[in-house]
């Protein structure tokens, strides 16, 4: 079992930053990919971000140019640096990973979200 823990949510005013870490932990052999998805009350959880472990990524339109994805592969960990956030911005943000837990064996985990919340 692949388990992700997100931290680093809070209440921010408009035009403040952010970041978000994902930790992962248990049998792991590889991760290929991890993402930020964000979900807001009534909507569709969105893609906000993601990175290969080439360091490949990719922004949400409504994102580029604020946010900022990375990795560090040695320690399991992913961060999203969110800067001039707005209020349109809060939403549950989730991380997800997807890989090999062993040679044989493929894996999509997800964190259980943490709340991010831009308002004056």
């Amino acid at each position: 079992q692949v388990q992700l823990v997100e931290s680093g949510g809070g209440l921010v005013q408009p035009g403040g930053s952010l970041r978000l870490s994902c930790a992962a932990s248990g049998s792991i052999f590889t991760i290929y990919t991890m993402n930020w998805y964000r979900q807001a009350p009534g909507e569709q959880r969105e893609l906000v971000a993601g990175i290969t472990s080439g360091g490949t990524t990719n922004y949400a339109d409504s994102v580029k140019g604020r946010f900022t994805i990375s990795r560090d592969n040695a320690k399991n960990t992913m961060y999203l640096q969110m800067n001039s956030l707005k209020p349109e911005d809060t939403a549950v943000y989730y991380c997800q990973a997807r890989g090999l837990a062993t040679q044989r064996d493929l894996f999509t985990s997800w964190g259980q979200g943490t709340q991010v919340t831009v308002s004056s």
